[in-house]
């Protein structure tokens, strides 16, 4: 068990003979000069939903935060431990990026406990359900609608915690500070991994629409 997953050593080195190489003078360029990247995408941890694949992109050009659900939390200065907000006034402060992609996707399993928190906790500490807590009252409205599958609520909670997360941003001071300055946008996506389309959040709306490749 203290062996290193050959599948990660085998991943590495086809990593370090092909992308690193045709990219080798990117990488440099990047050690020596630091990021500048524009975009900020908080994205769910789920493995199959990674943002750098999704969006094809290259060393360098986005700055990622991934957790249960991609939740973003209210601003709450307190002594507390705050990953995500931690990230997210480095991205903003230092960084200094120029939008802000609340990402999430189909069959997230975070928004699924969400739906229900009778499930079994996974530890005594139940973290994840702790976690999820923040989207309860839009979890019970959703759940409490008979005019919607099993399906359609998971995925109407997961295109509406993004409005939710989307609201918790503004609550940052810096954040809504620049979105007000014009240095700073805010946007929604919702990925769906099955079919490998991409929804678009409308700012005025909250609705969603397929967005057109290109």
């Amino acid at each position: 068990m203290k062996k290193f997953p050959d599948s990660l050593l085998r991943g590495y080195a086809a990593f370090k003979d092909n992308k690193y190489a045709q990219e080798s003078e990117r990488y440099r360029k990047l050690a020596e000069i630091g990021q500048t990247p524009q975009t900020l995408i908080i994205a769910c941890c789920d493995s199959r939903a990674a943002p750098e694949i999704v969006f094809n992109a290259s060393p360098g050009e986005i700055f990622v935060i991934r957790n249960v659900a991609n939740i973003v939390p209210p601003y709450t200065p307190d002594k507390g431990y705050h990953s995500t907000s931690a990230a997210l006034e480095f991205a903003v402060q230092s960084l200094r990026i120029r939008h802000i992609v609340v990402m999430g996707h189909g069959r997230c399993g975070g928004i699924q406990a969400a739906l229900d928190p009778a499930m079994e906790p996974l530890s005594p500490g139940d973290f994840i359900g702790k976690w999820m807590e923040q989207l309860g009252p839009v979890a019970a409205e959703i759940t409490n609608r008979p005019d919607l599958t099993g399906a359609e609520r998971q995925t109407a909670l997961e295109q509406i915690s993004i409005g939710h997360s989307l609201q918790n941003l503004r609550s940052f001071p810096y954040v809504s500070r620049r979105e007000k300055e014009g240095q700073l946008s805010l946007h929604g996506a919702w990925f769906d991994i099955s079919s490998g389309e991409l929804w678009l959040r409308d700012a005025a709306t909250g609705n969603f629409a397929r967005a057109r490749a290109g």
